[in-house]
């Protein structure tokens, strides 16, 4: 049995040609979230959680054109921000969480969304991977936000052991150079809702499957 030190010798072998090729077989890989500012990013993440990307695109048309700045969240009525976020998952708490956003922005930073994670971290409703996101997508800093899927096809492809989304992320962000975080992330997130899926992974139209010891696995069985 190979030792810790030998599987991430091979794991930092292997992790950027996964990359390169993941880059070929997705070249959409995208973030699915639609936004046009880093405002409208960090509120569409914030929504995001627990309910999908698509059902938050069908509600911010509607919550982007009524409240397009930070100042018109902070002054938002509670009731009409629910009405609108209704079909989510969570609303209320989402919506408490979109007029305390707006206030911390106006309070802080004069309306405007910071570009430093440890300042969104901060606000409320922000999390690690939320303040990734936006980093990586508005601003163009490197980060790899590790979602479910992320963690999922990581450990399949022996990229990590870890199910904590830090500690994921701390094992890919060493085997991938930076400038390819934000991408990689979203590939593998394409990967994982396409191909390898979380109860039945396409592993025979994988075009990893060589690089990944889960199929190899597999087809030992």
């Amino acid at each position: 049995m190979a030792n810790s030190s030998t599987s991430a010798s091979a794991a930092a072998l292997r992790a950027p040609r996964i990359n390169e090729i993941l880059a070929r077989e997705h070249p959409d890989a995208h973030c699915a979230l639609h936004f046009e500012s880093p405002l409208e990013l960090l509120v569409a993440t914030i929504l995001s959680a627990q309910t999908t990307d698509e059902r938050v695109n069908q509600v911010t048309p509607e919550l982007f054109a009524a409240y397009p700045s930070a100042a018109d969240y902070a002054r938002a009525e509670r009731a009409e921000v629910e009405r609108i976020l209704r079909p989510l998952g969570f609303y209320r708490s989402k919506a408490g969480y979109l007029l305390g956003l707006g206030e911390a922005l106006c309070a802080h930073h004069d309306g405007e969304v910071p570009a430093d994670l440890d300042a969104l971290v901060a606000l409320p409703g922000v999390g690690r991977k939320t303040a990734l996101v936006v980093l990586g997508n508005a601003f163009g800093i490197p980060g790899l936000p590790v979602d479910t899927h992320v963690g999922r096809v990581a450990r399949r492809l022996g990229l990590t052991a870890a199910k904590s989304p830090l500690r994921v992320e701390k094992d890919l962000t060493a085997l991938i150079s930076a400038d390819e975080w934000t991408m990689f992330s979203h590939r593998l997130i394409f990967h994982g809702r396409r191909v390898c899926r979380a109860r039945s992974p396409r592993c025979a139209e994988c075009a990893v499957a060589s690089l990944c010891p889960t199929a190899e696995t597999a087809e030992a069985k």
